[in-house]
Formats: structure tokens, sequence, C-alpha cells
């Protein structure tokens, strides 16, 4: 009987300390780039919103991360599915950074992106560089409200106006009146995926303003059907054109970092740290390891 080949894996719970809050992310150990369609099946197997698939590459002298989502779209930019892989990575004591110098780096579709890292006593913590903030259209609040089951008196926050922004991907900004409006949301996701098509954007980024005597200065909930994403818990990639959107609209100040809250109505609240500078956004927090194992290919 020929033995089967097998991949260490674990799960990591991302932008959180603590197991079973945050968002889950499967993280698969490999030599190399595996078969294309390894990557959706195992991605599928896991069921997570996204997989990340992770090895050293001596000649890139940087750890290599390619990511997926349950249906194999493969996603891009600096969000839970990096930040989770490079904490797993180091939590599991791999050398990633002995090859670089003061400037640390993971490589993602062959583009470098940028880290700095500490530590909280044994977690590490990891801020991931984001491209400054774009904004694109903005978007009425009618065809939002039928999409995401709301009125349309429910969007009038600070006369804010949902818009497109991106850092790394385009997400649509869409501003509510309170954390009870947010919390109501019931997505339409034919009607979702039809207005990400027609704006070319990918996830709904909905939120409401917070007082930050209570740690964060937003909350959010966060809906991408258009690569197979009902809800997820927590959402760097859209983080970071979050931060962006707000500080366009001074709303937050450059140079100090917030907090932003996600992941409540799943039960899995997540806390994603941001701040923004002059050339780029940072986006980061911590992950723990919660469960690991080996998967058979």
């Amino acid at each position: 009987m020929t033995e089967r080949k097998s991949l260490a894996y674990c799960v990591a719970d991302v932008f959180t300390k603590s197991s079973y809050k945050g968002n889950p992310l499967a993280v698969v150990f490999t030599a190399g780039n595996l078969e294309p369609g390894q990557y959706e099946n195992i991605s599928k197997e896991f069921g997570y919103s996204e997989t990340s698939f992770v090895y050293y590459s001596e000649i890139q002298k940087a750890l290599n991360i390619r990511s997926f989502t349950p249906t194999g779209f493969e996603v891009d930019g600096a969000g839970h599915n990096l930040l989770g892989a490079v904490c797993a990575a180091l939590i599991r004591g791999m050398e990633i950074f002995k090859d670089q110098g003061l400037d640390h780096f993971v490589i993602m579709k062959e583009n470098p992106i940028f880290l700095a890292i500490s530590y909280d006593g044994m977690t590490p913590v990891v801020k991931m560089q984001q491209k400054p903030a774009v904004k694109g259209h903005t978007i009425s609040s009618e065809p939002l409200a039928g999409a995401l089951g709301l009125s349309i008196e429910d969007f009038t926050l600070r006369g804010l106006a949902p818009a497109v922004v991106s850092t790394e991907v385009s997400h649509l900004m869409v501003p509510v009146t309170s954390s009870a409006i947010l919390n109501s949301i019931k997505p339409d996701n034919h009607q979702l995926i039809s207005l990400s098509k027609q704006f070319d954007f990918e996830g709904f980024y909905c939120f409401t303003l917070n007082d930050e005597a209570e740690g964060y200065v937003a909350e959010s909930r966060f809906f991408n059907p258009l690569i197979g994403i009902d809800e997820d818990a927590a959402t760097g990639t859209a983080a970071g054109p979050l931060a962006g959107f707000l500080h366009m609209n001074e709303l937050i100040k450059a140079g100090n970092e917030y907090r932003i809250l996600q992941g409540v109505k799943l039960n899995q609240p997540s806390l994603i740290d941001v701040m923004v500078r002059k050339d780029d956004i940072l986006v980061g927090g911590s992950s723990v390891i919660t469960m690991q194992g080996e998967i058979y290919l």
C-alpha cells in the first residue's frame, strides 16, 4: 500500500489573543507550490473564509504565502490571511526573516509585503503595510438599502456617503447610523454580487462610529459573496481602506493608532489595529494557534 503524502497544518484565530475568538484561518505548511486543484480541495475541506499555504523560499529569502477561499478564488492583500500565516510561522519557530535586513517582508503573488514585528510576551504582534487609501465611486443608498435589508434613513451617519476605497483591494465602505442597525443587516447575496460587479469592487464593509473610550473607533461587518464569503469575522484588507476613509473625512488623525471591532454578530469578536501614515496604512494585530495536525493529499 502506497503511503499517502501529508502536510502539517494549524488553525490560527486571527486578530485576537484568545482561542475561539477572532477570525479562524487554516495555515498549511508546504515545501513549495502545490497542484492548482489541491489549493481548492484543501480550502474547501477546511471551510474557513480563507486558507493560507506557506513555505520558506530560499530564492526569494522570504516566507511565500498563497491564500484561497473555499471556492478556489486566490485572494490578495494584507489581511487576516497574511497576518495569521505570519503569526503561525513565528509561533512554530520558523526563521522567516533570517536572510533579511531590518526591513522584514513576506511574498504574496510575487509581491513583497513589508511588516513590523513585535512581541507581547510570547505572542507575536504583526503590523502589515498597505498602500495609501484611494477613493473611487460613491454609491447612493437606495440600491444598498434593498441589498442589505435596511431603510434609506439607516445610512445617515455624519453626512458620509457609501464609497469604494482601496489600499490593496477595493471594497465599499458603508456607513450606518448605529450598532443596532449594523447588527440588524440581512444581506441579499444576489443583489450584493450584482452591485460588486456593477461598480467593480469586492466586499461590503458596513460600519458605524463608536466612542473611543470603549477601546475602538468603529464597529464593522464584512460581506463578500462575490468570492464566496457570506460574512467575515475580521478583514484586514477592508480595515485599511476604512482607516483611510475615516482619515479623508477628518474623523481620525494620522499617526495615531485606532482599533476597529468586527465579528460581534458572529460571536467571534476581533480587534484590528490601524494607523494612517504619510506613505502607507498599518493594519495589524495578534493571532493564536488553536489546533494543529496533518492533512493528507
